[in-house]
């Protein structure tokens, strides 16, 4: 499928700010002058009423072993895919979404454990559906402006951070067409310059399909997994 809208997905740990930039980034995006768009903003899990459910059992419930996990959130990720961020992408719309399927190959397939599968069932569970662009918001573990509690997934990879930071970054090298890698130990308002500056050049390049991988776009390149 290609579709005349525009999919761009945050990533990154936690603490990063990926929620005050997708709040600043949809607000510019919906009131630019050069141009005001129709704006979707997401998030995985928790973008349906469905997902919101699954977020509260997965996120905030009881103990969930990993195979369980990575599962639940393939079925959010299913599901909001095909009611949500389809239907906007083809009505010209843009999505903006909080996570996807490279938050799911480092929490899930490394800080988890759980290697490659993870990756071959979010591609199963979206038919292949890649962003745009990925914003992949990077700083130091110690840096993080994490002020709230830790959900229940948080609290039981934080011993993982610096492996799950070096995996975020794996993925933007091996496609560092479709990722823009910005610092967020910058002020919030300079963050924001750069994200816009990466959207508005991602937007203004020739289109590219979004489809299933099948019909030729690319996958998620692998990582190479170590010891840790």
């Amino acid at each position: 499928m290609s579709a005349p809208g525009f999919f761009v997905v945050f990533e990154g740990g936690d603490g990063v700010g990926k929620t005050t930039q997708i709040a600043l980034l949809s607000v510019w995006l919906r009131s630019d002058p050069g141009g005001a768009r129709k704006v979707v903003a997401t998030r995985e899990p928790g973008g349906t009423p469905l997902g919101v459910e699954l977020r509260q059992a997965v996120m905030h419930g009881e103990h969930v072993t990993p195979r369980a996990e990575a599962l639940l959130y393939a079925a959010d990720r299913a599901h909001h895919i095909a009611t949500v961020v389809r239907p906007a992408l083809e009505r010209g719309e843009v999505v903006v979404q909080d996570r996807y399927v490279d938050s799911s190959i480092v929490y899930q397939g490394g800080a988890r454990g759980l290697g490659d599968e993870v990756e071959r069932i979010s591609r199963w569970a979206t038919e292949g559906l890649l962003p745009h662009l990925t914003v992949l918001l990077d700083m130091e573990t110690e840096a993080s402006r994490m002020v709230r509690d830790l959900d229940r997934v948080e609290r039981e990879t934080s011993g993982a951070a610096v492996r799950m930071r070096a995996d975020f970054l794996a993925l933007a090298a091996r496609d560092p067409a479709r990722y823009a890698v910005i610092d967020a130990t910058q002020t919030v308002e300079g963050v924001h310059r750069e994200v816009r500056k990466a959207v508005a050049e991602a937007m203004s390049a020739p289109p590219h399909a979004t489809g299933p991988a099948s019909e030729g776009v690319p996958v998620v390149p692998h990582i190479q997994r170590g010891p840790g």
